[in-house]
C-alpha cells in the first residue's frame, strides 16, 4: 500500500510519494492526499515533489490495468488530473526533485512542475504504448511546448529512456546534480524564492499557465478516449505484458 509523506523543510512543503514496490508510482488515494497536500502549502513559500529511495514516480498504478474495471480506471485516470492541475493551480512555485525514475505519469508530472532538478542517476521517458495507455496529459500537448514538438512525438511515441543529461538538453529540467547533492540543491533554489515576492511570484505563475490552460481540453478529451479504450485487447495485453517483465505482443492493426 502506498503513501504520501508531507514534510515542512524550511520554507517549503516537501511531498513524497512512497511506494516503493512499484516505484512510487501512485493510486487514486495517494494523488489525492497528494493533492490535498499542495492544497495545503498555501504558507510555504515554494512545495517540492519528489519520490522515496529507488525512484522518483512511476505515475499512476499499472497493477488495475490486467483487469480493468471503469470505475477503477476512471478513479485513476482523474486522479492522474487532478494531481497536475493542483500543481499548475498552486500559488507557489512546484519544483521536481527527481531522484530517480520519472517514467510514465511520473514524467508527465516534471511537465507539470514548475522548476526541475536531478539527480545524475535520474531517468525520464513516456511509457503510454508500450504498456496499453497514452500519456494525454502532457506528453502529447505541453511537452511539446517544453522541449519541441518532434522531441515529444518521439518521447511518447518511442518510449525511450533518457538520462538525467539528455533531459537536461531537452529541457524538460532546469538543472542536473550528483545525487548526494539533490536535496540540498533545491534547498537552496526555495531559499532564493524565499527572498522574493509571493504575491509576484503567483501573478508570474499564473500567467505563466498559458499553454497549460490552452492545452487543457485536450487533456478531457484525452482522457475520455482511454475511458472508451478501457478492457481493450491493447490495454490489457500491454499492462499483463509490463507486470509479467516481458515484451507486449499487441494485436495487429485492422
Amino acid at each position: 500500500m502506498g503513501q504520501v509523506h508531507v514534510e515542512q523543510r524550511g520554507d517549503a512543503t516537501w511531498i513524497t510519494f512512497d511506494a516503493p514496490e512499484r516505484r512510487n508510482a501512485f493510486d487514486p488515494e495517494m494523488s489525492a492526499a497528494a493533492v490535498e497536500a499542495i492544497e495545503a502549502s498555501t504558507s510555504s513559500r515554494a512545495v517540492v515533489i519528489t519520490g522515496a529511495p529507488g525512484g522518483f514516480c512511476a505515475g499512476g498504478a499499472l497493477n488495475m490495468l490486467g483487469t480493468p474495471s471503469m470505475t477503477d480506471m476512471r478513479g485513476l485516470y482523474r486522479g492522474s488530473l487532478r494531481l497536475f492541475d493542483a500543481v499548475r493551480q498552486c500559488p507557489r512555485p512546484v519544483i521536481a526533485a527527481v531522484n530517480g525514475a520519472a517514467a510514465g505519469g511520473g514524467n508527465e508530472l516534471v511537465v507539470a512542475c514548475d522548476l526541475a532538478v536531478a539527480a545524475e542517476s535520474a531517468t525520464f521517458g513516456q511509457t503510454g504504448p508500450r504498456v496499453g495507455s497514452s500519456p494525454v496529459t502532457g506528453a502529447t500537448n505541453v511537452l511539446g511546448i517544453q522541449i519541441g514538438e518532434k522531441r515529444a512525438k518521439e518521447m511518447a511515441m518511442l518510449c525511450r529512456r533518457y538520462t538525467a543529461e539528455q533531459a537536461l538538453e531537452l529541457g524538460l529540467v532546469n538543472q542536473v546534480v550528483p545525487d548526494d547533492q539533490l536535496v540540498a540543491t533545491v534547498d537552496g533554489i526555495v531559499e532564493e524564492l524565499a527572498l522574493l515576492s509571493p504575491r509576484y511570484l503567483e501573478i508570474t505563475k499564473v500567467s505563466s499557465n498559458v499553454w497549460w490552460n490552452a492545452a487543457r481540453d485536450s487533456f478531457s478529451t484525452g482522457l475520455g478516449m482511454l475511458v472508451q479504450a478501457i478492457g481493450s485487447d491493447d490495454m490489457v495485453e500491454g499492462a499483463t505484458a509490463f507486470l509479467e517483465k516481458r515484451r507486449p505482443e499487441f494485436p495487429r492493426p485492422e
